[in-house]
């Protein structure tokens, strides 16, 4: 288990990255509205609001009072909806952690572009890997590979506070990262239909390749990548210098 806790990372272009964290408090809301359901009612609403491959590709049809949105319109609403409590505090641990600062390298408005296009190639990866599948795909996290991926291009020698196991650490974003996307291709590449354990590895794979793919057009005129140009962040120092994350030093 590799948990991202806080980096090292000050933020260049911006002061705030309020889209990063209206997005966070949007999938809060509706994972609280979620839970405030009667089992029965979450589930047809995962299944009205979630991303199903079969009804994508027309070979299934929600019963009509489902089919509220458009199935293409599911490629984006299922981003919002979360399965339990650790799938959203995992999600929004990594958006907390790592989208301010991909926000920062590509401005507010191409980050909200961004970030739904990495969501939708995610999903529709998944459709693709089992496309007969009637099970609703939900979850942030295809769009939130797609901010590991651009992360990883832009700032590898982060320092990131990593939780590995029982252990926090400070690892390099290169090596934390890197090792969290091999185990993504590893896991679809080794599960059928790219989903084991109720999770959609294959939407992983596809958001990690769409946020590699498009940071680099995207980004503001001079943002660097590969952190060219920058001194590597001091390892030693006050405690108090990793300031992003629910958690401090101390």
């Amino acid at each position: 288990m590799l948990l991202p806790l806080a980096d090292n990372n000050p933020l260049r272009s911006i002061r705030h990255a309020y889209v990063n964290w209206t997005v966070i408090g949007l999938c809060v809301a509706v994972f609280v509205y979620e839970i405030s359901l009667p089992e029965r009612t979450a589930e047809l609403f995962a299944l009205a609001y979630g991303a199903i491959p079969a009804v994508l590709f027309g070979k299934a049809e929600l019963a009509p009072e489902l089919a509220r949105l458009p199935g293409w319109v599911t490629l984006v609403s299922s981003m919002f909806l979360h399965g339990g409590i650790m799938h959203i505090a995992g999600n929004m641990l990594f958006l907390w952690v790592l989208g301010d600062n991909v926000e920062d390298a590509l401005g507010h408005k191409r980050y909200v572009a961004f970030y739904l296009a990495c969501g939708v190639f995610a999903a529709l990866a998944h459709a693709l890997a089992d496309p007969g599948s009637r099970v609703p795909m939900v979850g942030a996290s295809g769009a939130i590979s797609g901010v590991i991926g651009s992360y990883l291009i832009l700032h590898p020698r982060a320092p990131i506070k990593t939780l590995v196991w029982l252990f926090i650490v400070e690892l390099p974003a290169w090596l934390m990262l890197g090792i969290w996307a091999v185990f993504q291709f590893l896991s679809a590449f080794g599960s059928a239909g790219g989903a084991g354990g109720g999770v959609a590895w294959w939407a992983h794979v596809g958001g990690l390749v769409a946020g590699l793919a498009l940071i680099a057009p995207l980004r503001r005129k001079g943002m660097a990548l590969f952190d060219r140009g920058l001194a590597p962040a001091p390892r030693r120092g006050p405690r108090i210098a990793m300031r992003k994350g629910p958690w401090s030093w101390r």
